[in-house]
């Protein structure tokens, strides 16, 4: 009963002998200190992209604090400037209706110097021009345009005094 040499015996032994070559030169130790060293640099990118994360959202944190300061910021300054413009707008109605009496007083006085029907006639003229004239000025003066100007002004008034 004598080992029989063939092809798969010699393949056995080399096999063996690759097995043991690798065992030898330590192949297996390398491999897993290979798999340690990766396992510990993706555990360190982990940690560290964990870390860029948590920083990511205490920054958008701070920055959607400091959004909502600067919202607030602008309602309080576009709410200043529309109680500015509406004082405006009132400041600009009483020199409006200071200039209708001036001017319908001037109207009067010429009036009284004129006969009886033609200061009924002038009188009711005058009336109707000064009242056209003022609707026509207020509507002149003040278009969006000029709306947009005083807050534009309101504001930047405000930035001046407050920023």
């Amino acid at each position: 009963m004598g080992i029989e040499i063939d092809a798969t015996f010699i393949a056995f032994v080399a096999f063996a002998l690759f097995f043991a070559l690798i065992v030898y030169l330590k192949v297996p130790g390398m491999i897993l200190s290979s798999l340690d060293t990766r396992g510990e640099a993706i555990a360190k990118e982990l940690h560290d992209a964990r870390k860029m994360r948590e920083e990511a959202e205490a920054l958008l944190a701070s920055y959607e604090a400091k959004r909502a300061a600067a919202e607030a910021d602008a309602k309080a300054i576009v709410d200043h400037a529309k109680e500015q413009a509406a004082a405006v707008v009132e400041e600009t109605r009483a020199a409006m209706a200071e200039a209708m009496k001036r001017r319908e007083k001037q109207a009067e006085d010429r009036i009284a110097a004129a006969e009886t029907k033609a200061s009924q006639e002038v009188r009711a003229a005058a009336a109707e021009a000064a009242i056209a004239a003022a609707e026509r000025m207020i509507r002149e003066r003040m278009n969006d345009s000029t709306q947009s100007a005083l807050v534009a002004e309101g504001a930047s008034e405000l930035k001046r005094k407050f920023g």
